[in-house]
Formats: C-alpha cells, sequence, structure tokens
C-alpha cells in the first residue's frame, strides 16, 4: 500500500479537525425576541425597537419585539431568567429590576444571579417637577413646604420600585422631611396626575417632562444626574442645591438567561454596541430623551452593582416593600 507523506497526513487531519468549526451555524439561525419590560412606548419599549431594527440589519435576520409588562419589569425579567439560553430571547430592562429582589417576597428569578449583562444601552436622570400651584421655585423652597405640611407634598411614580419612586424617597430621607407616595401604572399615567393637579411633585423622565416645562404646564426644579441636563442647561442639579453626593440615575440595558455561552455574548455584546454607535440609532435614542451609554458587559455589571448596593441599601434603611 502506497503510504502518504507526513506534510500530506498533516493537513488532511488539521482540514478534518476544522470542518466541524466551519460547519457551525451563523448565530442567529433563527428569529430573535427582545422582550421590553414596559408597555408599547415605554422607555424599554423604545430603546428595544431601536436596537431590533439596527441588528435586524446587522445580522440579516427577524428581530422582534415583544412587550411583556407588569409588576415593574419583573414579568418580562422572569419570562428571560427562565428563557433557553441560546441568545434567541432577551431582556431590554430598566434599572428597576435592581431593585427588585429587596421589595418583593419569594420573587422568582434574582438579576444579578439570573440574568448576563450584553450592553449598557442608555442613562437619564429624573427631573423634580411641581405643578405650578406649588409655590416652590427651588429645592429649599419644596423641603420648607413639606416641613410646614409633613406629608402634604404628594408625588406620583410610574410605579413602586423604579426610580420615580425611589428617587423622591432618597430624595426626601436625604432632606429630613416626609412627602407621600402615590404610584401610577407607568410614566404616561404619572405625568398625567401632576399635569392634572392631582398630586404636587413627580421625579420623571426628561422626555415626558421637557415639552410639558417649555410649555408652562409644570415647573422644574432640580435634575438628579452629577450634572446639568443637555435639554434643561438652567436647572441645577440636586447637588448643586444643597445636596452634595446625591444622584439618582435610570438606566435601560439588554441582558440574556444566565447560561448563555461566552461566544454568544461575546457577539451579542460586539453588535449591539455595533448598532447602539450607528448614527440613526443615536439620533433615534437621544431624540427621545435619553442619553447613550453603550458600554459592554464588564462596565454594564459594574453599574448593576453600583446600583444594587445604592437601593438595596436604601430600601432595607426605609424599609420599602412592593407587596
Amino acid at each position: 500500500m502506497q503510504q502518504l507523506p507526513r506534510r500530506t497526513l498533516l493537513a488532511a487531519g488539521a482540514t478534518a479537525v476544522a470542518a466541524p468549526a466551519l460547519a457551525q451555524p451563523r448565530f442567529p439561525a433563527r428569529p430573535v425576541r427582545i422582550i421590553a419590560a414596559s408597555a408599547p412606548g415605554g422607555p424599554s419599549d423604545v430603546c428595544a425597537r431601536v436596537l431590533a431594527d439596527r441588528l435586524g440589519a446587522i445580522w440579516g435576520q427577524t428581530v422582534v419585539v415583544e412587550n411583556r409588562a407588569g409588576a415593574g419589569g419583573n414579568i418580562g425579567a422572569d419570562l428571560v431568567a427562565k428563557a433557553a439560553p441560546d441568545g434567541l430571547t432577551l431582556l431590554m430592562a430598566a434599572s428597576s429590576i435592581i431593585a427588585a429582589p429587596f421589595l418583593v417576597r419569594n420573587l422568582s428569578y434574582d438579576p444579578m444571579r439570573d440574568l448576563a449583562p450584553v450592553a449598557e444601552v442608555v442613562d437619564y436622570p429624573m427631573v423634580v417637577l411641581v405643578h405650578p400651584s406649588v409655590p416652590a421655585r427651588n429645592l429649599a423652597d419644596l423641603v420648607a413646604l413639606a416641613r410646614a405640611d409633613p406629608g402634604g407634598i404628594t408625588y406620583s411614580s410610574a410605579g413602586v420600585g423604579n426610580t420615580s419612586h425611589l428617587a423622591p424617597a432618597l430624595f426626601a430621607h436625604t432632606a429630613g422631611v416626609e412627602m407621600t407616595h402615590v404610584p401610577f401604572p407607568g410614566a404616561g399615567p404619572s405625568q398625567t396626575a401632576i399635569l392634572g393637579g392631582q398630586v404636587k411633585a413627580s421625579f420623571n423622565n426628561p422626555g415626558n417632562s421637557v415639552p410639558s416645562i417649555r410649555a408652562g404646564q409644570l415647573r422644574a426644579l432640580a435634575v438628579t444626574g452629577s450634572t446639568r441636563w443637555r435639554d434643561l442647561p438652567e436647572v441645577p442639579t440636586v447637588a448643586e442645591q444643597g445636596f452634595p453626593g446625591f444622584e439618582a440615575i435610570s438606566w435601560m440595558g439588554l441582558l440574556a438567561p444566565r447560561d448563555t455561552p461566552e461566544p454568544i455574548l461575546a457577539q451579542l455584546e460586539r453588535d449591539t454596541l455595533a448598532a447602539l454607535r450607528d448614527p440613526d440609532a443615536r439620533a433615534r435614542l437621544q431624540g427621545a430623551g435619553y442619553a447613550m451609554r453603550d458600554q459592554g458587559r464588564a462596565e454594564f455589571r459594574r453599574v448593576m452593582e453600583a446600583d444594587t448596593a445604592l437601593w438595596g441599601g436604601f430600601i432595607r434603611q426605609a424599609n420599602i416593600r412592593q407587596d
């Protein structure tokens, strides 16, 4: 029998080893779902749809957005936490999921344990708003009113456990005053309540707030970021008004089920960051009132860990419960 040269045998062996790798299907081989843990038009829905458009173009694959609102984002988060870890079911989550384990007894998932960060998409501060009937022009005025009438300053929120609830609660705690929380099912109804004078104050997102401020329907007293907001440069931060170090930020981020394989997570991260750096995607998200973050897995995990420490510690200290 004729013997093949050793170099030929090695080449044949290398081809045999490489063949399975070449035969692996390109991700994603099937349509991808992004679960938006809010109603249509909500922040996570807006972010999910912008990202779905760009990822669909990058992948040449269908990317659909499914809205699973309810329970402060926990319904959507639980669905993704229990989904197959194949990268085909993703979560566009709001920062409120970080507070969930501290608010809800027997929560069926743990955001830090059961969800794998892919990328932080956007963030934004809250705008401290009052109805024009409230005689407050700054935070000192608001604090004075709250001290004169404990509990008399009512504030609306988009629901228990999100930043529009926790930021004013943290502010009241920091200022040493009592304010009354009035939760509503979403940022839209919360805004409607303060516009109608049903409540006196609200901490709402810039996208909802700026048009009403410009129209003279609401008065802005402060923003909760570390710097002034780009669309409200005349409005000082909370920290500037005698509360150094105060900061409360909401974010939106993409997450996957915990056991998603590393190669898939790496591709999701890479492609998501590419999608977020697309000029059209950036224009749409910034136009909706958000600040671009486009941070990868490591940076996003650090943000989640910092928020866990902040909100977990405060919720325990203030004994806030959702159920």
